[in-house]
């Protein structure tokens, strides 16, 4: 059994150890590394004893262009592995390593206690959001199902708009999903960390419900300059 964790969350959460998982498998930008939208980052991946020989030297990834056409890339390698010729001088492909490093700073900075403290931190204040905006008319949260501290809500007006609206406001309200691989009508992504103050969180809220009860806020996407794109199959949105 293969498990895709975020690590941060494994401070509250049962370890997929204790569920017996085989191999454990995520992305260390949450711990301590930039949110580089697609620059560099490392990942980790655990396993049990018995498996430590079985895993693949190199792992390759499939993507598609920016023409929709099948590409591949070499996702995982162990250093320099593809150029072993004479005149092989780069190791520019060892970079990442300093993003595993960061995280190795970080996690033993903050030690267990602080990785518990920070995950009870995101998912206090992700719930203290969530329940404020669906007081809001209109706004409702897509799934019924339990989250730690991301959680997607949908509005009666388009996604595009108010997140164009909330970015004048200076607030990253989240992602639209409206037009993601797997899209969820008037829907947006929302994370909250343990960044999030409380202050921040209700100017949130009460710029929301002020844009929502905005009549001239139009109905349209037509004039916004949002453009929804996929890369690996997750979206993320980039503005102008």
């Amino acid at each position: 059994m293969v498990v895709i964790s975020e690590p941060i969350s494994l401070g509250l959460l049962t370890p997929p150890s204790e569920l017996d998982a085989d191999i454990v498998v995520g992305d260390a930008q949450p711990c301590g590394n930039f949110l580089s939208y697609g620059g560099p980052s490392a990942g980790y991946m655990a396993c049990r004893q018995e498996f430590i020989r079985q895993l693949p030297g190199r792992l390759a990834g499939k993507t598609v262009d920016i023409d929709g056409r099948p590409a591949y890339t070499l996702t995982l390698q162990t250093r320099e592995q593809h150029i072993r010729r004479a005149k092989a001088t780069s190791n520019i492909c060892t970079n990442q390593a300093l993003n595993a490093l960061s995280m190795l700073v970080y996690l033993t900075a903050v030690g267990p206690d602080g990785l518990k403290q920070i995950a009870n931190l995101s998912c206090e204040r992700a719930h203290y959001l969530a329940d404020a905006i669906k007081k809001i008319p209109g706004v409702k949260l897509a799934f019924p199902a339990p989250f730690l501290n991301e959680f997607v809500m949908t509005t009666p007006k388009s996604p595009a708009l108010i997140l164009k609206a909330l970015l004048k406001r200076d607030i990253l309200a989240g992602i639209d999903l409206s037009q993601s691989p797997s899209p969820v009508p008037n829907g947006i992504l929302v994370a909250v960390t343990e960044m999030n103050s409380r202050a921040e969180l209700d100017h949130y809220v009460t710029s929301l419900k002020e844009l929502l009860e905005d009549d001239s806020l139009k109905s349209s996407v037509q004039e916004i300059d949002i453009i929804t794109m996929s890369n690996f199959d997750k979206a993320s949105t980039a503005m102008k």
